[in-house]
């Protein structure tokens, strides 16, 4: 054997850098097929490699569809995590960025890091779909930017993850939530008993998850005392729907993605309320639009009502604004 491979390397031919070639190829085949095959298959000299410039992931080349490529693929614990916020847009966001060829996302939210942290990173990967090296791996799970926990248990996996939070007007949002609940729990007390201790004094009911999920900047407190802003992302869920094609750009960017989902692939919906994805993004996954639970009528809520939780919420938004560096305009 040593003999074979010694006139393998010395074959006619192999001036400049072939043997050097000779060397990664023989090292190749000896990593996939084994020296059996390698002794007895040509290994031809090839162009010395070039190095390239960096790149933004992406492009049709790497979508990693092949059969080849799939055999690579391996489950990744994610890089990129869509923390929050509930009725903010996050299965929106979810579904454009599946669009994205570099983007390998799971599609249910795993509730690791809030209901199933006990099961072990390890039950977390499982879950994960395949990936090559080159591409993100993403999850979506709305309840960990108001879970206590989720901060620290997320930096114990990995201190360079990379943290997306869209959010949303916190009345309108809370008005949203209010909607779903009441779908499936009909005799649900109304909004205004909800969200009030005692309306007439304006004591606001904290206590009710719906009110207390959009006291964000409460929640991002917790957040950076693990992680810095430079690797948070805020969405806004109103100019997703304004302008999805801006929203999408802008999020491309902090991912270090190549802005291949754009303004070409998105169309209103006007049935729904939202836009929803017209057309594939090539290498990409198949475009869809949001299931029938998204986009339903808001029950109507009295003016005063709102005007009063507006007023609540005005300084912590002030706050948020002055923190993530961004003004949504909520006001």
């Amino acid at each position: 054997a040593g003999e074979a491979a010694t006139a393998g390397a010395a074959s006619p031919g192999a001036a400049g850098g072939a043997s050097c070639c000779w060397a990664r190829c023989s090292r190749f085949w000896a990593t996939y097929l084994g020296y059996s095959l390698l002794l007895s298959s040509p290994c031809r000299p090839c162009r010395p490699s070039r190095a390239r410039p960096g790149r933004r992931r992406g492009g049709a080349s790497s979508s990693g569809r092949g059969p080849a490529a799939q055999r690579l693929a391996l489950k990744r614990l994610p890089g990129v995590l869509i923390v929050g916020v509930k009725k903010g847009g996050t299965r929106a966001v979810l579904e454009f960025l599946r669009a994205h060829p570099a983007v390998r996302a799971l599609g249910t939210e795993p509730h690791f890091f809030d209901r199933n942290y006990h099961r072990g990173l390890q039950w977390y990967r499982r879950l994960m779909p395949r990936s090559l090296e080159h591409q993100l791996t993403l999850e979506k799970t709305p309840s960990y930017f108001v879970t206590r926990e989720a901060p620290q248990r997320i930096f114990n996996m990995s201190r360079e993850a990379k943290l997306v939070v869209v959010v949303r007007n916190p009345v309108t949002r809370a008005i949203s939530d209010y909607t779903q609940t009441l779908s499936k729990t009909p005799g649900l007390p109304s909004f205004e008993g909800l969200s009030f201790r005692n309306r007439s004094l304006g004591q606001v009911n904290t206590s009710w998850s719906a009110i207390r999920i959009g006291l964000y900047i409460l929640h991002l407190e917790a957040w950076l005392q693990y992680f810095p802003l430079s690797q948070m992302h805020f969405v806004s869920g109103e100019r997703l729907i304004t302008d999805p094609s801006g929203e999408m750009a802008r999020l491309q960017d902090f991912l270090g993605l190549r802005r291949l989902v754009t303004r070409q692939h998105f169309y209103f919906n006007k049935t729904k309320g939202f836009p929803c994805l017209k057309r594939a993004v090539e290498g990409g996954r198949l475009p869809r639009c949001l299931g029938k639970s998204k986009g339903r009528p808001h029950v109507q809520i009295d003016p005063e009502v709102i005007e009063q939780l507006q007023d609540f919420y005005r300084p912590y938004n002030v706050r948020f604004y002055e923190t993530v560096g961004q003004d949504f305009r909520w006001e």
